[in-house]
């Protein structure tokens, strides 16, 4: 049997592991460091929290070798058969417990998306609503360092659906990446536009760097765009998460523009949620029209795919979002380790 070789057999640009929550993600770091096999068991993964700490960092060790990979970890363990059947495992296991958590979900795209499309009148339980009105800069800060691990690499997990698209969702879907990725211009890269605003708050903007400060609501919102991204049966899924993603964009963009604004936070931390105001809307019209329209033209079959993506990126951002507002009102940290004081 041919083994595949790279001259470049480990990623050495890649962010560093983080230590171990539990026996899942301690299991994988081990394997990562040593090369061998994650010695663990599918009854340890049954045991496990399926929005947990440990779960969620260990599914995310095991996402990210598909995309910068670790320092130290050579790039052909993203297809170790070992750490793909422990994944597989993972991803069942978060699945099927989002499923269970949305037994009443919508199965139409009309359904799903069209409570999105009106702004609430009551806006007392918005995130980006109480930054706007109320946050202070420590509660920007703590805000980006949690969003980091998905803007520093924005888009790239939509990316793996354009392959499995045909048609007009696929060229929709292809003029929306293409300026999420600055058109052209690596300066206006979403990613790199938030590294900007991360140096205006004072806060690191190497990949990665506040993995470990993040807890598993941050990290499940994440894992979901890998988890529907890297299955094509689950093509349908990360369509509606996608169209969620935009259409609910820019309201909030523009509250989280204006607590930049108001706390001082900088041109650059500012510029970043303006850029989506105005780019997020005119996606918004093109998603829901041709990407989601044309993939229903396409395959019918995958509408309640795409309503069962929107229903659980709602689902995870509020779990998100209830459990920063829970850690602000009690006065603590939303990070699992403060952030240093700048």
């Amino acid at each position: 049997m041919t083994t595949l070789t790279t001259s470049a057999p480990t990623a050495a640009t890649g962010p560093r592991l983080v230590e171990g929550r539990g026996e899942l993600s301690t299991t994988v770091v081990r394997a990562l460091r040593s090369g061998d096999a994650p010695d663990t068991s599918t009854a340890a993964v049954l045991r496990a929290d399926p929005f947990g700490e440990d779960l969620h960092l260990a599914l995310y060790l095991l996402y990210e070798l598909h995309y910068r990979g670790f320092d130290g970890v050579p790039d052909d363990r993203e297809w170790d058969p070992s750490l793909l059947r422990l994944r597989k495992d993972l991803e069942a296991r978060f699945l099927d417990a989002l499923r269970a958590a949305l037994p009443d979900a919508p199965r139409t795209v009309e359904d799903a998306f069209a409570p999105l499309l009106v702004e609430p009148v009551d806006l007392s339980g918005s995130l980006s609503r109480h930054l706007e009105k109320e946050g202070e800069l420590w509660h920007l800060r703590e805000y980006a360092a949690l969003r980091s691990l998905y803007h520093l690499k924005e888009a790239d997990p939509h990316a793996w659906v354009i392959p499995r698209l045909t048609g007009r969702a696929k060229a929709a879907m292809v003029a929306i990446e293409y300026d999420e990725f600055g058109a052209g211009r690596a300066d206006r890269m979403h990613a790199r536009l938030f590294a900007d605003l991360m140096v205006d708050l004072g806060l690191d903007p190497a990949y990665g760097r506040y993995l470990e400060a993040a807890p598993a609501a941050a990290l499940a919102t994440v894992n979901v765009m890998s988890l529907f991204g890297l299955h094509r049966a689950l093509r349908g899924a990360l369509v509606g998460h996608f169209a969620c993603v935009e259409v609910t964009s820019s309201p909030g963009s523009r509250r989280l523009a204006e607590a930049m604004r108001r706390c001082g936070a900088g041109a650059a931390a500012e510029h970043f949620y303006a850029e989506h105001v105005e780019a997020d809307a005119v996606h918004e019209q093109l998603v829901r029209r041709e990407v989601v329209g044309g993939l229903l033209a396409d395959e019918p079959a995958l509408e309640e795919d795409i309503a069962f993506g929107c229903a659980a990126t709602v689902f995870l951002e509020d779990r998100l979002a209830d459990h920063i507002r829970a850690a602000w009102a009690a006065g603590e940290s939303a990070l699992l380790a403060p952030l240093p004081l700048t």
